[in-house]
């Protein structure tokens, strides 16, 4: 049942870590559902290196140009990484920060008021957009600025409280300081994949001496981790080609229900 726990939690993982609706918020909900025990939460952190390694094999090819670009010293390209590198920074530096001192909270009240007022920002900014908003096609590396780098990075931070949605965050942020659908995702991934890995490599190398008290263990990780891999890639193809021609509000409509759903279990229960 721990090994099954592990899979499920992985699927949860790799199906909702892209998606603006908070993987962190599932897994932590799904844990207590399914009575699985990740105390120093190890296994949620590690299992998204699957998520996030399925993402970079998605874009390879879009990593690849961007590294030959960078290679040829192309002014734009580096720019853009340039800007890259300053969405890091904020949730970086204040992540890293809040791991040391008061820690992750895991209230699930928290995460349901997370996810409802989340919802209400995501289609408040969607009924703003303009028309053009919609364009389809390449990304568009050039509007990605430092001011707007910084403001998507500042959005991140919010993410570390659980129900919020790193994705959520990132891409409500793109939206709302004019960037176009496509892109603000985009750009969300690739302010994800460092990140995370460095994330996922840290509690891993920190948290060896825990992986006994995690439910199911070392097998149990690995299979969480293989499982958020396969669905990570799969979610993220499907987006892809979603966000071409329709809005976020779906996911908005989501979060709100889920979040009442779990406002009304804990009133009841």
């Amino acid at each position: 049942m721990d090994i099954l726990s592990a899979l499920l939690l992985g699927i949860i993982e790799g199906l909702t870590e892209f998606l603006p609706v908070s993987s962190t918020g599932h897994l932590l909900v799904g844990g207590k559902l399914l009575g699985f025990k990740d105390d120093t939460a190890l296994f949620t952190v590690v299992i998204q290196l699957g998520a996030i390694l399925a993402a970079a094999w998605y874009f390879r090819n879009d990593l690849a140009y961007i590294v030959r670009q960078c290679l040829s010293k192309d002014p734009a390209m580096l720019t853009f990484v340039r800007n890259v590198c300053i969405g890091l920074l904020p949730a970086g530096i204040i992540g890293f920060i809040v791991e040391k001192t008061v820690g992750i909270p895991d209230s699930l009240t928290l995460i349901a008021l997370a996810l409802i007022v989340g919802g209400f920002i995501f289609l408040a900014v969607e009924s703003k957009l303009a028309i053009d908003s919609k364009k389809t096609g390449e990304v568009d590396y050039d509007s990605i600025t430092l001011k707007r780098s910084l403001l998507i990075g500042l959005a991140q931070c919010l993410a570390l409280v659980p129900g919020v949605s790193r994705s959520g965050a990132t891409i409500v942020a793109g939206l709302a300081s004019g960037l176009d659908r496509k892109t603000a995702a985009v750009f969300s991934f690739y302010l994800s994949i460092p990140i995370m890995l460095a994330a996922s490599m840290l509690k891993l190398a920190s948290g060896r001496s825990e992986l006994q008290n995690i439910s199911g263990g070392t097998i149990g990780l690995i299979v969480g981790t293989i499982a958020a891999a396969v669905t990570a890639f799969i979610t993220v193809s499907w987006l892809m080609k979603y966000i071409q021609t329709n809005t976020f509000k779906p996911f908005a409509y989501y979060r709100i229900v889920l979040g009442s759903i779990i406002l009304l279990a804990l009133a009841l229960f």
